[in-house]
């Protein structure tokens, strides 16, 4: 019986227990759903919301390039593109099947759409083609009913409408790639399809141009689809950039170098404004943009021309005869020689066993320095630069803007070289010879320079001195924004001095025995200083100057001299420099120095045909005598 009373109180105790344990249970329950439903009912109703709407940005139009008188050189299209949803077709591949009957989808198109609609959901659209015209559209919408799927959207395409004249000057736009992510923190760098600035205007001048991205709130169902929008915020379309840069002269330049390659480069002597800048052959921009196909990227980078390459800031070349204003500027500066001294040329030049030859085999008998340099004597200049020394040479040649980058708001700009007694040793572990700097006289041996360097060389000695710093944007706020706008300092070099040096480089093409006399402006008032440059590419052995020098016509296009000038005008008052290069040109004289002659009758022609306020930046200089 008492066990019977034990077994009785046990149970009745576990019941009370298990009760007690249940009724806790329900009320921690019970406060739990009164905390998320009452008390921290707004956070949760907020992320309910979140889920509903989703914000998605949307890309701003991009900024246009003008060139200085307002003409656009890259602007913005709006086109059609046509996309297919997954989701929304029983096959994809049936579907692309039957929409390239209407309009040619590559392989590598094909591949890259099954692959794309392999990492998304179903139902994000999946870019086909773009760029479609009229005609596509209406094809692919007259035949909807049998393609599932599929739908045209409307979008804008970057257009280059002067294609490879100006494809170096601007550049191009491509898609965001992995690095341009880890440069930059714009949520536009990742939207799908987003285009920025990969080369020239459009990468120096991206974040002026792309502008601010604006959003849409849209609201969309549990899996993520769109449903409706319920709000919109346009952004801010990307700044204008006008640059510098006269189309019509561009045009000329690219035209009078033809088929050759090479490059002009016009410049405003006093605020180094680029007026033209071309570089041959070229590419067309907008292929970068709608994507390259393999055979046309073979091409452009198998072409012995190189026509990626901008030759005008990157292209580094020999600068032959252009150089020796630089030599005689140094002597002249340091005093080792005098500009009414004369030097004898027999035709070649003595140093201990070596010899050097004058381009004239016969020699040019007695020269002072205004005639070696209109005669482009090499013994003239072979002896000015054994007396100056290399080191010297090269602090002039820094003070007249080679040698080093010279900062133009333009990307991949070259250094060239300037070599000194320190260079050589620090780069091959050698001294430096007497030889090494006579060669250095005539511009030949290790001097590299751009044509963008001997334009503004040209500049700096026609406006006396002053270091003018090229640039390509003319609106002077957004230059300076980028940082290129600099006082142009004074070089502090002799004025009697540049004179001489003016004076020769006026004999070279308005004396009766001048090299580029031939290439002479005859226009009053507009006439042409400059210096003529043939750079050698190869060596000239010692039987082959004994039996004849090989002619350049007689030898394959890539072991021919290289063609160069420099030059400014007009000469009493100087407005614009320019220096022109002709890959394996030839003589300077013949294939360059006739391409100055009309870039500059065309820059000075046009100049007062410019719109109003052009030149308004401008500081006449004092009027020279020719």
């Amino acid at each position: 019986m008492a066990r019977d009373l034990d077994r009785q109180r046990q149970f009745t105790r576990r019941a009370l227990l298990l009760a007690g344990g249940k009724a806790g249970l329900l009320a921690i329950l019970a406060g739990r759903l009164y905390y998320l439903q009452v008390v921290d009912s707004e956070r949760y109703l907020t992320l309910a919301e979140d889920n509903r709407i989703n914000v998605r940005l949307l890309p701003p139009p991009r900024g246009r390039i003008l060139d200085r008188t307002g003409r656009p050189l890259a602007s913005n299209r709006q086109d059609y593109r046509v996309v297919v949803v997954a989701e929304q077709t029983s096959s994809v591949e049936g579907t692309l099947a039957a929409l390239g009957t209407l309009v040619p989808i590559s392989d590598g198109d094909r591949k890259r759409i099954l692959r794309e609609i392999g990492r998304q959901r179903q139902f994000v659209p999946i870019t086909v083609r773009e760029d479609l015209d009229w005609n596509d559209v209406a094809r692919i919408e007259v035949n909807s009913l049998d393609l599932p799927g599929i739908s045209v959207e409307e979008g804008r395409s970057r257009e280059y409408p002067y294609g490879p004249a100006l494809s170096h000057v601007l550049g191009y736009v491509g898609v965001v790639s992995e690095a341009d992510l880890a440069e930059g923190s714009d949520p536009l760098l990742e939207l799908p399809g987003f285009r920025i600035g990969k080369a020239g205007i459009e990468r120096s001048y991206e974040r002026v141009l792309r502008g601010i991205g604006g959003n849409s709130q849209v609201e969309v169902n549990a899996v993520g689809r769109v449903i409706r929008e319920l709000d919109r915020t346009d952004g801010e379309p990307g700044d204008d950039v006008t640059l510098g840069l006269d189309l019509d002269l561009q045009q000329l330049a690219i035209d009078r170098i033809g088929d050759e390659s090479g490059a002009v480069v016009v410049l405003d002597v006093e605020t180094g404004e680029v007026l033209a800048m071309a570089s041959t052959p070229g590419y067309d921009p907008s292929a970068f943009d709608r994507g390259l196909s393999s055979e046309e990227w073979k091409f452009l980078t198998t072409n012995p021309k190189a026509p990626l390459i901008n030759k005008s800031i990157a292209g580094v070349y020999a600068p032959g005869s252009t150089f020796k204003p630089v030599v005689a500027l140094a002597a002249l500066e340091k005093g080792v020689l005098d500009p009414s001294a004369t030097v004898f040329c027999s035709g070649a030049f003595r140093l201990g066993d070596a010899v050097f030859h004058c381009w004239r085999r016969g020699g040019h008998g007695s020269l002072a320095m205004r005639d070696a340099l209109a005669q482009s004597c090499d013994c003239y200049f072979y002896e000015a630069a054994r007396r100056v020394g290399v080191d010297r040479i090269a602090e002039m040649g820094h003070q007249l803007g080679l040698g080093a980058p010279l900062g133009i708001d333009l990307p991949h700009e070259r250094s060239g070289l300037l070599p000194t007694r320190d260079w050589k040793t620090a780069t091959f572990g050698t001294g430096w010879s007497v030889g090494e700097t006579v060669i250095t006289g005539i511009g030949q041996g290790y001097v590299l320079s751009t044509p963008l360097q001997l334009a503004v060389m040209s500049a700096r000695i026609a406006n006396g001195g002053k270091a003018i710093v090229p640039r390509m944007v003319r609106d002077l706020a957004v230059a300076e924004r980028a940082g290129v706008v600099k006082t142009a300092i004074n070089l502090g070099i002799s004025a009697a001095h540049l004179k001489v040096i003016q004076d020769g480089m006026n004999n070279v093409v308005n004396s009766a025995r001048g090299t580029a006399k031939s290439a002479a402006i005859h226009v009053p008032g507009f006439e042409m200083a400059g210096k003529t440059g043939t750079s050698q590419v190869r060596r000239i052995s010692k039987g082959e100057r004994q039996s004849g020098v090989i002619k350049n016509e007689h030898l394959p296009w890539e072991r021919r001299d290289h063609a160069l000038f420099i030059g400014y005008a007009p000469v009493a008052r100087p407005r614009y420099s320019c220096a022109v290069v002709i890959e394996h040109g030839g003589a300077g004289s013949k294939a360059a120095a006739p391409i100055a002659r009309d870039v500059l009758t065309a820059a000075q022609t046009l100049g007062d045909k410019r719109v109003v306020g052009a030149d308004k930046e401008r500081t006449p200089g004092p009027r020279r005598e020719g």
